[in-house]
């Protein structure tokens, strides 16, 4: 009974971290790459939300006022019940280009809904305060939108520079997601985005519910529509990690919440006989992934019963005790003193803590709809 177990509790967390991707590796080589046509100008809307942002506003809206767009382009900032001056120092811009909406205090979601309701444009660009773009991100962003079957183009967030502790665990799981999602592209099944840059056609969008992640929602509202989602390598924005092991383990609890939440609200995409691989993606992607975590501590006391069951069951067992060591040594080590792979274990244990949580408070009811932006800059 015991093997039985185990290779249950082995067998979900496998499909979802390791034979997903592998299976997808496998079956790219296989499908033709897509050819874009010639885009042309499209004006857009770009809608930041934001919250206490004093420190980052300014230098964001003034990257984003600059950005030289070929068509019309307006800038909507959504503060989200801001205490500080930012809703002040973004009213000092003297652009007419730029619409500045002060919101009570309500969430990310309704700020949000509120600025597309002012927008104008046809594309809507969704991007955060705390990041920064290349100069030719926007142009590589909507370049795929000349195919009229694209709905949403997803950016490729990345964290040039690691922290001391925990970020370096940010840093490579953003590669990995990365990697991911360029082989999901090539399949036509990226479902997911990151809320540091998406654009969205805006006869797509649907108001965002409260209590989901905003940028999953975003991003399938394409999907939900018919349409394609296009992960753009090339549109490159730069973010931060967080290195404190506190906020890193909140930062994945809400996360989690919220993703469940979200996969709740789509759960029609869920259906491999209507939506095919898209489906399939979906599921091993997202809802595996965040049902995996709960079968690693199961595993771990399975491993402790086989001891004298075979010299795999001991090796599994053994590996799975360094794993939790250098976690843990890594969690103690503040001052990022030891080797990368203790801290990367360290991410790792405070992230699948996290996950557990949050799968805890999902499934108890709990729900987050106001939002605290997370930096490490």
């Amino acid at each position: 009974m015991a093997e039985a177990l185990f290779w249950f509790f082995l067998f979900l967390p496998f499909c979802a971290w390791v034979g997903y991707p592998l299976a997808l590796a496998a079956l790219c080589p296989f499908i033709g790459k897509r050819e874009t046509p010639e885009a042309q100008p499209q004006s857009i809307s770009i809608i930041v939300a934001a919250h206490d942002e004093a420190a980052h506003i300014e230098r964001r809206l003034s990257s984003l006022l600059a950005e030289r767009h070929p068509a019309a382009l307006e800038v909507i900032l959504a503060s989200d019940g801001s205490g500080d001056n930012s809703v002040a120092i973004a009213r000092a811009f003297a652009d007419p280009r730029l619409k500045v909406l002060d919101l009570p205090r309500q969430g990310k979601a309704a700020a949000l809904n509120a600025a597309v309701r002012e927008a104008r444009h046809a594309i809507l660009v969704f991007t955060d305060v705390d990041n920064h773009w290349q100069d030719d991100t926007l142009m590589h962003l909507l370049a795929p939108f000349a195919d009229p079957e694209v709905g949403c183009c997803a950016g490729n967030e990345q964290i040039p520079c690691a922290g001391r502790a925990l970020s370096v665990g940010d840093r490579l799981y953003r590669r990995y997601e990365n990697w991911l999602r360029g082989m999901e592209n090539r399949a036509g099944c990226v479902l997911s985005a990151d809320g540091a840059l998406l654009a969205l056609r805006r006869e797509l969008f649907q108001p965002v519910p409260a209590e989901v992640t905003d940028d999953f929602f975003l991003c399938t509202c394409a999907a939900a529509a018919g349409k394609r989602v296009v992960y753009v390598e090339q549109a490159r924005v730069h973010s931060c990690g967080v290195d404190e092991t506190a906020r890193q383990f909140r930062r994945r609890v809400r996360i989690t919440v919220g993703g469940l939440q979200s996969l709740a609200s789509r759960r029609n995409l869920m259906n491999p006989l209507r939506h095919g691989f898209l489906a399939i993606a979906l599921i091993c992607h997202k809802a595996l992934r965040r049902l995996a975590p709960p079968l690693l501590p199961p595993l771990f006391l399975c491993s402790l019963m086989l001891w004298n069951a075979g010299a795999f069951y001991r090796f599994a067992l053994i590996a799975q005790l360094f794993g939790y060591a250098f976690g843990v040594i890594g969690l103690l080590d503040r001052r990022g003193r030891l080797p990368k792979p203790f801290r990367l274990a360290g991410f790792l244990l405070v992230t699948l803590a996290g996950m557990n949580v949050g799968l805890w408070q999902f499934l108890r009811g709990r729900r987050y709809g106001l939002w605290v932006p997370q930096r490490n800059c």
